[in-house]
């Protein structure tokens, strides 16, 4: 298999396209064959395919080198003035594979270019990069490919029900201005992301709300029990001294898998607590707001309706690394892991 490569088909490309459909390889095969996507050969043979008839008066769709060449150069007479991108390959190369490949957002891979350093022929803003997706610019990039598709991030709806479950520990409203203020390291916001049924494995979420980084845990139910359970793995693990270092507090919502506060809190090592925990108030999902963003973005690689039981550790962890070295604009477009060390490291 060659190695897959960002650059528009030639006409050799073309002409070995048109052969392989003869020879009827698949669309896998010809993708491989020539080291493009598969989704640059579904393209390909869409821009070239014609109606043929053949010599009992029947008619196919087939593929055509000359038809694909003609209609590439009548669409290059309508791009008017000559694009910025156009003769940096590299760039467009980079770009795709980061949010094609690598699940970026536009504006995370223009400013992991420019925090990092990197090097290119030229350089465009994130309107000119949006413009350029919607133009159909590159080979192998569209608007569905962008996480979420352009469209903005809905505003929070703040209600009050009556009837809500209470606290079953310190309310949030006691939580000490320095942790509501993000400035120092080492306080949590904890959630679940659910699965098929609440009767399945799930996920614990925990988002550091400084530097953003995320822990995920794979539990076996959605019930108080296995959230103890989880943070006493994790205790013991890492030790008492510190556990306590890294998780100063952490903010859960009123959800009945968060019930047992004085499990959570209590040390499974030692007598004494291991962590203090504040409850938000009944449906005010706003306080906790990096959990609510994190969560949307593990939903865009296990989808609502995931059978987690079918999941292994490793994809999760997988999911977890890419979480932490995503470049977040909030944070300058530094990484969670950058920023943790970083804050982690002062404090100690």
């Amino acid at each position: 298999m060659k190695r897959r490569r960002f650059k528009q088909l030639t006409r050799t490309d073309r002409l070995n396209i048109e052969k392989y459909m003869r020879q009827g390889m698949t669309k896998q095969a010809i993708a491989d064959a020539l080291g493009v996507s598969l989704r640059t050969v579904y393209y390909e043979l869409k821009r070239g395919q014609y109606v043929h008839t053949n010599s009992d008066l029947t008619e196919e769709i087939r593929y055509s080198c000359d038809v694909a060449e003609a209609v590439k150069k009548y669409n290059g007479t309508n791009k008017g003035p000559q694009l910025k991108i156009g003769n940096d390959h590299e760039l467009a190369a980079y770009i795709e594979q980061r949010i094609a490949g690598d699940g970026y957002s536009p504006a995370a891979v223009l400013g992991e270019i420019q925090v990092q350093g990197l090097k290119f022929k030229t350089s465009i803003c994130k309107s000119t990069l949006y413009s350029y997706i919607r133009k159909g610019v590159f080979l192998s990039l569209e608007m569905r490919d962008l996480p979420r598709h352009g469209k903005k991030k809905r505003g929070y709806t703040r209600t009050h029900k009556k009837g809500a479950r209470a606290s079953a520990g310190t309310s949030i409203e006691h939580r000490p201005e320095e942790v509501n203020a993000r400035t120092t390291v080492g306080h949590w916001e904890m959630d679940s992301v659910l699965g098929k049924k609440k009767t399945k494995p799930a996920l614990l979420v925990l988002s550091e709300r400084l530097s953003r980084k995320e822990l995920i845990i794979k539990v076996q139910d959605h019930t108080a029990a296995s959230v103890v359970r989880a943070l006493d793995r994790l205790e013991r693990k890492m030790g008492s001294p510190a556990f306590r270092a890294t998780f100063k507090s952490i903010t859960v919502d009123n959800g009945s898998e968060f019930a047992d506060v004085d499990g959570m809190e209590r040390s499974c090592r030692r007598k004494g607590p291991r962590t203090k925990v504040y409850y938000c108030h009944p449906y005010s999902s706003w306080e906790r707001g990096t959990n609510e963003n994190t969560n949307g973005l593990i939903r865009r690689w296990f989808p609502k309706g995931t059978d987690f039981s079918k999941v292994s550790v490793q994809e999760i962890q997988k999911v977890e690394d890419w979480l932490n070295a995503y470049p977040r604009e909030i944070l300058g477009f530094l990484s969670a892991d950058a920023v943790f060390s970083t804050a982690f490291a002062a404090c100690v």
